[in-house]
């Protein structure tokens, strides 16, 4: 296959294609209707080791509790995790709110308009920062994410198999993505071929004859990768403790939780069922079983049910607990796994299940 050149035209003919290809199959995603720089940078953020599907919900929550970079400067942590509850990566949402903070006292609340000066944000690198400003502010800039490092890949026949020369390769795809990118239109471009990696050019099994880039695709089918990083297990156990709280009403129950230490915990900040000192549970106190994923560890976790005069005995010490109503839980600050354990618990309220989605997002940290 001649390699893409300028010159030659075929690098206009790609893009062309591609870009005719995005206009009739791009899925219709809140923040490709507006486009407005805030919208962009919430949904880039969010989209950072998280399915679509989860995050179309979660965007829109969002940005109607904190329509404005201000707002959300405004909020306390506790408010914007527990917005961002259930999402995981949680170190996310603490540095969107912390380069939310720096916007609002070092910019008067105005988003950099440049890539270069948007790296400059708390939790924004190269990928963030490229995606922003050509999709927000028209910067010709190229945005590589894994879909795009696949596509490039694969259509020009080079293998990611090998760790020994894996930068070499890194500065080749940036390469070819910066010549790539259509000057006219840099922000449809990026999604174009981001989007073209995510729904059509996939991990396994590619789409190949659908493909508007076939013709010119040197792989036209997998190519060589480095194998995932082999997951590990845990067994945890963790109590899920329900009182009465007095009052007439099954919508009164309320819930023991904790919060422990960063020293004991890698939620820090965030909410949990209490953690149990024994992960082995007696058949007839097992609740239910559930397996979470966070990073590269597999925990399989035991849920007991733990009555309220029991838990000193059974309960691991450390960090503060609270018994809370379960119509306040559901708007807290949880762990993605309690968030899980009540839901099929059938302890949230249904308008919360509906809105959380769980099942169709990732169980990450």
């Amino acid at each position: 296959m001649a390699k893409l050149d300028q010159g030659t035209g075929k690098t206009a003919r790609l893009r062309l294609q591609l870009l005719e290809w995005y206009a009739h199959n791009r899925r219709d995603l809140p923040w490709r209707r507006n486009p407005e720089p805030y919208s962009v940078w919430v949904s880039e953020i969010m989209l950072q080791q998280t399915r679509v599907v989860a995050v179309v919900e979660r965007h829109q929550a969002f940005l109607a509790r904190f329509p404005t970079v201000d707002s959300l400067a405004l909020a306390s942590e506790e408010d914007v995790l527990a917005m961002w509850s259930g999402l995981g990566y949680y170190r996310r949402a603490r540095m969107l709110h912390k380069a939310a903070q720096f916007v609002a006292s070092q910019h008067q609340g105005n988003i950099p308009v440049t890539s270069e000066a948007l790296r400059t944000l708390p939790g924004i690198g190269v990928y963030t920062a490229a995606a922003i400003a050509s999709i927000a502010y028209g910067e010709v800039v190229a945005v590589v994410d894994g879909n795009v490092e696949r596509v490039l890949c694969r259509l020009e026949g080079w293998e990611a198999g090998e760790r020994a020369g894996g930068a070499i390769l890194k500065r080749k795809i940036e390469a070819l993505a910066n010549q790539l990118v259509d000057p006219a239109h840099p922000g449809d471009f990026n999604q174009a071929l981001m989007e073209l990696g995510a729904t059509v050019c996939l991990p396994r099994n590619p789409l190949c004859m659908v493909c508007p880039l076939a013709a010119d695709c040197a792989t036209r089918g997998e190519h060589k990768t480095q194998p995932r990083p082999r997951m590990t297990s845990r067994e945890v156990a963790h109590a899920l403790s329900i009182r009465d709280a007095g009052l007439p009403g099954e919508a009164d129950r309320e819930v023991l939780l904790e919060k422990r230490p960063a020293s004991l915990t890698v939620m820090p900040g965030l909410w949990e069922l209490p953690t149990l000192l024994d992960s082995s549970v007696p058949e007839q106190e097992l609740c239910m079983t559930v397996r979470h994923a966070i990073m590269q560890v597999n925990y399989y976790v035991r849920i007991r049910t733990v009555p309220e005069n029991d838990m000193d005995a059974l309960a691991a010490l450390g960090g503060e607990r609270r018994w809370v109503p379960l119509s306040v839980a559901a708007t807290m600050a949880l762990t993605g796994l309690a968030r899980k354990v009540l839901k099929r618990a059938d302890l949230f309220p249904i308008a919360q299940q509906e809105a959380i989605a769980l099942d169709q997002q990732l169980d990450v940290l």
